[in-house]
């Protein structure tokens, strides 16, 4: 069935410096300074037209900087690099992450929105391949995604099976694999609507794919990821208390609508504090 974030995406179609940063919290009732590392992802985080650096994961920043009185030292990466870092205890904080098992041994994760992802075919190819499972059945088939990028379960499942046949193209960032997809090299990639809504809205490419909806159940919450090892209890306990006064008097929502159309924005809001 096509729900409300279906409708938002079809209206919407339209960074290495960080090996050694020191994490200076005072525990003198100073909130940081910690390092922060942001990553270009369409509407989360993205360049304007003056080339700033703008978007949803800058803005929730800056405000929750306000709000819980923590200051961040904020620099430019690799997904995938951010995660290794992470993993290593030798960066503070990131955005816009999905919680694992596996990653939440060293992280802790403070949802402040939700979305799914989408598969985009090319439209001829999608009149014939229309569920992941007949995907699966040609095996002639390849799909691009971003490394390290977590897909939601039904996704996920599905890479899984594809890696198994080495059907799977893993590039460092959304542009290469869009990029990829637009040269033919691949037949599908994986998307979120926030990624979509910074394509260009002329880009020939949107007149030549179809957008399935192949995992509609699924509802991923990405969150602001801290370091279990470098940012103190009492300051994760201000972030936690910031981001949920955040949702709570809808300033997540109207950060949202400023780089997406608000019928996305709306279905990006958590369920619950």
């Amino acid at each position: 069935m096509r729900g409300p974030l279906f409708a938002a995406l079809s209206t919407t179609l339209l960074a290495s410096a960080l090996s050694l940063y020191p994490s200076t919290a005072s525990g003198q009732g100073v909130c940081g300074q910690y390092t922060l590392a942001f990553y270009e992802l369409g509407a989360l985080y993205y360049r304007n037209a003056a080339g700033e650096h703008v978007g949803i994961d800058k803005d929730v920043v800056d405000e929750l900087s306000r709000r819980s009185g923590c200051k961040f030292n904020t620099v430019v990466e690799s997904r995938v690099r951010i995660w290794d870092q992470l993993a290593k205890h030798k960066l503070d904080l990131s955005v816009s992450g999905i919680a694992t098992p596996e990653r939440q041994q060293f992280a802790e994760f403070l949802p402040y929105f939700q979305t799914r992802n989408f598969a985009l075919l090319r439209r001829d190819l999608a009149a014939t391949i229309t569920t992941p499972d007949a995907f699966l059945a040609d095996p002639l088939r390849r799909v691009a995604v971003v490394k390290s990028f977590k897909h939601g379960p039904v996704f996920d499942a599905w890479l899984a099976q594809l890696r198994g046949q080495r059907r799977v193209e893993e590039l460092p960032d959304f542009d290469s694999v869009l990029r990829v997809f637009k040269a033919g090299r691949v037949d599908a990639m994986l998307a979120l609507p926030t990624s979509l809504a910074r394509v260009p809205g002329a880009d020939p490419m949107l007149d030549q794919i179809s957008i399935m909806d192949w995992a509609p159940n699924d509802s991923i919450a990405h969150a602001l990821i801290v370091s279990r090892e470098r940012v103190s209890p009492a300051d994760l306990a201000l972030l936690r208390a910031g981001l949920q006064s955040m949702q709570k008097d809808g300033a997540l929502e109207a950060i949202f609508r400023r780089h997406v159309d608000s019928s996305l924005a709306h279905v990006m809001r958590l369920e619950s504090p």
